[in-house]
């Protein structure tokens, strides 16, 4: 759920270099060295969606953290995010409880699609630009959804990404309660201190999982995750907060977590052990407030029930958050060092 907080200083704060080295409890044997099937091998490429990148590959969504050090405020920040909880996957088969299935739809045009304007809520953080929205675009929930209504839009002639929350069409035209549009070409940030449509100012399609990617045996990217109660500071690459207290033992937008190495994955189906390979090598970012340890992917009937019910047995206490300070080269952009 998409929360905002308009009223206490945004600060930019670069993650603590003072960190620790130790990777916490063990919950079973490490499994690098398990044999991999043919859809798990690491040289499987980024998949891109109808020929457009989803950001360089030298983007913070798609840096490995599985070296990088334990941060100071780990245990702190796990402490408060419900630590006797497991993992939700935010998607799969509805069941019949709505039309379409849960999870954030995509929706991809040519450049002929019309483009409308759109109202806004939070305008002064927002892209005034022309939107490709029509009746053929995708809202997470459907048309009818009283939830987050997240709609995400790739222009596939331009490579350009639009995002919008709290999606309607009204009478007079068509509103969000906030907007951004991304080049996927590029890693440029948006403005310190704006929105997007997601409370981190990032985008939300990065941190999709993808169920093409998945099947395909390789997911080389950070996925999204929330939790209900925030900092009120964020830390590269977010560009927006929404806490809701001042105080640095809960953790910050754009704060990263892995899954332990030593967790052991081998017992799991295939699929599912793509997914927490990426948790393990590529982490989770916290970028909107919500239910502890909700993660997202995207709307398709094809994910299995297999999948979704084994995701959920993975407990929150086997993971810890990262420093990943290390990884900016420029604030202003979202591109790591080598």
């Amino acid at each position: 759920m998409t929360a905002f907080s308009w009223t206490t200083p945004r600060t930019l704060v670069v993650c603590a270099l003072s960190t620790v080295v130790a990777g916490g409890l063990l919950l079973g044997a490490s499994t690098s060295n398990a044999a991999k099937t043919a859809g798990e091998r690491d040289s499987v490429a980024q998949r891109p969606i109808s020929g457009c990148p989803v950001f360089p590959k030298d983007n913070y969504w798609h840096a490995r953290i599985d070296t990088l050090p334990v941060h100071a405020r780990s245990a702190a920040w796990i402490k408060r995010m419900s630590p006797r909880s497991n993992l939700h996957p935010d998607f799969g088969p509805a069941y019949g409880a709505q039309r379409m299935p849960y999870g954030i739809p995509i929706t991809v045009v040519g450049g002929g699609h019309r483009k409308v304007n759109v109202s806004f809520t939070y305008r002064s953080e927002s892209d005034r630009v022309r939107y490709p929205l029509g009746r053929d675009t995708r809202i997470e929930g459907g048309w009818r959804s009283h939830g987050d209504r997240h709609a995400i839009i790739i222009d596939k002639s331009t490579c350009t990404l639009y995002e919008t929350w709290n999606t309607k069409r009204r009478d007079n035209g068509w509103h969000a309660g906030s907007g951004a549009v991304w080049d996927l070409r590029s890693n440029k940030l948006r403005r310190d201190g704006w929105t997007s449509a997601d409370a981190a100012g990032l985008p939300i399609l990065p941190g999709l999982l993808r169920w093409q990617e998945v099947d395909a045996g390789k997911v080389d990217h950070a996925i999204r995750f929330t939790t209900n109660i925030t900092d009120r500071r964020y830390v590269w690459p977010a560009r927006h907060q929404a806490g809701s207290v001042n105080n640095r033992n809960y953790p910050p937008m754009g704060a990263r977590f892995r899954l332990k190495s030593g967790y052991d994955i081998g017992e799991f189906s295939r699929h599912t052990r793509v997914v927490l390979r990426a948790m393990q090598q590529y982490g989770l970012v916290l970028a909107d407030n919500g239910s502890p340890w909700y993660f997202q992917g995207d709307a398709s009937n094809k994910w299995p029930g297999k999948l979704i019910s084994e995701l959920k047995q993975v407990p929150a206490r086997a993971f810890v958050a990262v420093d990943a300070s290390s990884l900016m080269v420029d604030e202003d952009s979202a591109r790591v060092g080598p």
